[in-house]
């Protein structure tokens, strides 16, 4: 048993050997809507903050009072923690005119990263929206020389009519002046492998950053995933069965999941990771530590 356990831990420290100093990590949070919400949200900021991640991103709603929240908390983190914020912007219920000037408030305000979005639809709403990704990448150069990130769907965005107009819909975005493109996430790695190749070979060559999401809540993954066009592979069903009640043990299973994922796409060539936090940092912590992303010892 001794010796078993040896190797099992000298093949862990052989793995973190391969990747550690060689990961950028960056992470996602949403604006919260009460003052419970707003307390952990700031709790898990502060606790991933001296990882120095790349950026981190806000999410964005669609109403004016969302985009405040979003607005209000980008200005923050950037004053408390001196991280590079990025705001979450979408076409959704806004014209050209307020986008242009949403954008040059955020460059007068010292913001230069913008994940530009499309956003998701009203319920009920009729014919196409006036403006898509691309219009608001175009948009954003037009007003400053924004770092722009993009969303990428290895599975295919819900509304695409097939795989290669998505393909292509993501280089018009990179065309544009996208830096970057954020994957939806995903459980399946191949897709994710396939996916980046089929990038490569129409041109498209900007960063494919995997978007990676510890799982806590198994039922509220199905949802996520019904609405997002994402498969969750039968072993991961069985993964968590029996697990309803029992956070611990799920956190430990969600852990595993994600560290497993991100060493098997670093021995791919990826080199940076987007967390898709939920406003919770344990998980994401975590896995930056099992990768050698720590935060810097005081000389």
């Amino acid at each position: 048993m001794a010796f078993a356990n040896a190797q099992y831990l000298d093949a862990i420290n052989r793995n973190l050997q391969d990747i550690a100093g060689k990961v950028n990590v960056s992470f996602e949070f949403f604006p919260p809507k009460t003052a419970q919400m707003e307390q952990t949200l700031w709790q898990s900021i502060e606790r991933l903050a001296p990882l120095a991640p790349s950026f981190v991103s806000v999410t964005y709603g669609a109403n004016s009072g969302e985009r405040d929240r979003t607005h209000d908390i980008i200005k923050s983190i950037k004053q408390r923690t001196g991280l590079i914020a990025a705001p979450h912007l979408t076409c959704v219920d806004a014209s050209k005119d307020e986008l242009v000037a949403i954008a040059k408030d955020y460059w007068q305000s010292g913001i230069r990263h913008i994940v530009a979005l499309r956003g998701d639809l009203p319920a009920g709403s009729i014919g196409k929206p006036d403006l898509y990704a691309v219009d608001l990448v175009h948009i954003l150069r037009s007003v400053a020389d924004f770092d722009i990130s993009v969303a990428a769907y290895p599975e295919v965005h819900p509304e695409a009519p097939n795989g290669q107009f998505d393909l292509l819909n993501l280089k018009r975005k990179v065309d544009a002046g996208a830096s970057r493109a954020i994957t939806q996430f995903f459980f399946d790695i191949e897709k994710f492998l396939r996916y980046r190749d089929r990038c490569a070979a129409i041109g498209i060559d900007v960063d494919i950053i995997p978007g990676i999401l510890p799982v806590t809540n198994f039922t509220q993954l199905q949802k996520f995933a019904g609405l997002t066009n994402v498969a969750i592979p039968q072993w991961m069903y069985k993964a968590y069965d029996g697990l309803e009640h029992d956070a611990t043990t799920r956190n430990l299973v969600g852990v595993n999941i994600a560290m497993e994922m991100v060493k098997v796409l670093s021995r791919e060539g990826v080199d940076h990771f987007h967390f898709y936090t939920l406003n919770r940092s344990e998980l994401s912590y975590a896995i930056c530590h099992l990768l050698g992303v720590r935060p810097a010892i005081a000389a």
